[in-house]
């Protein structure tokens, strides 16, 4: 099964800002249609956590401690999707993965995302 591919992690200071990316491979992309995109996030020890989706139609859902700070975004054309991420905390600090259409779908390998305080 292909996975899809994030990018845009790395080291940024509190209070900064970065974006993720995520697109599929292009061995799927012209049969890569997905309804939902999404971002989760696992912690050392824990299990995966929501973060953010958004479906075809551009409608998002984002789980309550990244309201207001985090932005998801897709762009259909180019099938990616995005995760904009403002006003970074220590604890937002985890390995990021992008999702197709929930448990079924597609999954990334993640991308590590470390806030320093």
């Amino acid at each position: 099964q292909a996975q899809l591919v994030e990018s845009g992690g790395g080291l940024v200071q509190a209070g900064g800002s970065l974006t993720l990316s995520c697109r599929a491979p292009r061995m799927i992309t012209s049969t890569f249609n997905p309804k939902t995109l999404g971002w989760y996030r696992q912690f050392p020890g824990k299990q995966r956590e929501f973060v953010a989706t958004i479906t075809g139609r551009f409608e998002t859902n984002y789980a309550d401690f990244v309201k207001g700070r985090f932005t998801i975004s897709r762009d259909n054309s180019r099938k990616m999707v995005y995760l904009s991420m403002n006003n970074l905390k220590s604890d937002d600090t985890g390995v990021y993965y992008c999702n197709a259409d929930g448990n079924t779908g597609y999954w990334g390998q993640g991308t590590q995302v470390t806030v320093s305080s």
